[in-house]
């Protein structure tokens, strides 16, 4: 490994509150993984107990980066300040890009049984922080999925292979994949070797470089891991893959605010406190 590389790191989830008292899994945004460029949090619910997630995600601000919402199982309402909702069902996805400024909750609509899906932080540039916000949602059946006897692929975002998302990030070059990989199946994918590029294992279990993984695993892939080989353990596995282009500038977070210095941190959270966040209502929707 040359004196530049970076090596591959595997970090267990840490699961902590959130919202209203919502117990999560986080590997990204905890203190062995602040934010991984141009990740800053990435969040797992899992739960058939409604006690850790019927409060929800009640009213809250966001600016300067994009959230993108990914359920597996469950029913969850959007909301926000501008009039928009929106209902994500199993496997529907809500991409949005907060950018100048969003006031919204996220709320189950379901009062028991199983409540699962991610949450990923994406960053954005200094030049797009302030862009006008956006929002796009899609159900499960909107997004492709490549079949082979070995695995299937959900692609949520970008290109896999032939099959491209509704959702195309052209600022970061992020894809987004779900995968499901059959007992003792390879799963081979070539990232772009100058992203930074992720796996979280959810389901299952399995080897990559000859170390087992557990569930609730996120793999920081190295500078030489860009074409990961998973296999998956006796009892199959599904993970997430993801990747993005790192925007390689400095980051000043304050909760729900992500910027590039403290002075524009400082006015978002004036901004917030004087009604003054929301500054455009001009959004772009797409639902299906």
């Amino acid at each position: 490994m040359s004196a530049q590389a970076k090596p591959t790191r595997y970090i267990p989830a840490m699961e902590t509150s959130e919202g209203a008292g919502v117990t999560v899994n986080r590997s990204i945004g905890i203190p062995a993984l602040r934010n991984y460029d141009p990740f800053m949090l990435l969040d797992q619910i899992g739960s058939d107990n409604p006690d850790e997630y019927i409060a929800g995600f009640p009213s809250h601000p966001h600016r300067g980066f994009i959230t993108f919402t990914y359920m597996l199982d469950g029913d969850m309402e959007h909301k926000d300040s501008m009039g928009n909702t929106g209902k994500l069902g199993p496997g529907g996805a809500q991409w949005m890009k907060a950018a100048s400024g969003v006031i919204h909750s996220e709320m189950p609509k379901q009062e028991n049984g199983l409540m699962r899906g991610f949450q990923l932080w994406i960053n954005l540039p200094a030049a797009n922080k302030m862009d006008t916000p956006e929002y796009q949602e899609y159900r499960s059946g909107d997004f492709p999925v490549v079949e082979t006897p070995d695995y299937s692929v959900k692609v949520l975002i970008g290109h896999f292979g032939d099959a491209a998302a509704p959702i195309v990030d052209n600022i970061t070059d992020v894809s987004y994949f779900d995968v499901k990989l059959n007992a003792g199946k390879h799963f081979q994918h070539t990232l772009p070797a100058e992203h930074n590029s992720f796996l979280y294992i959810f389901e299952g279990d399995g080897q990559f470089n000859r170390q087992n993984i557990a569930t609730n695993t996120f793999i920081e892939l190295g500078t030489e891991d860009n074409t990961p080989d998973f296999i998956a353990g006796e009892h199959g596995a599904r993970f997430l893959l993801v990747s993005g282009k790192p925007i390689n500038e400095p980051v000043v977070q304050y909760g729900p605010f992500v910027m590039n210095s403290k002075q524009e941190i400082d006015q978002a959270m004036q901004d917030y406190q004087s009604n003054n966040f929301v500054r455009d209502k001009a959004w772009i929707r797409r639902d299906k």
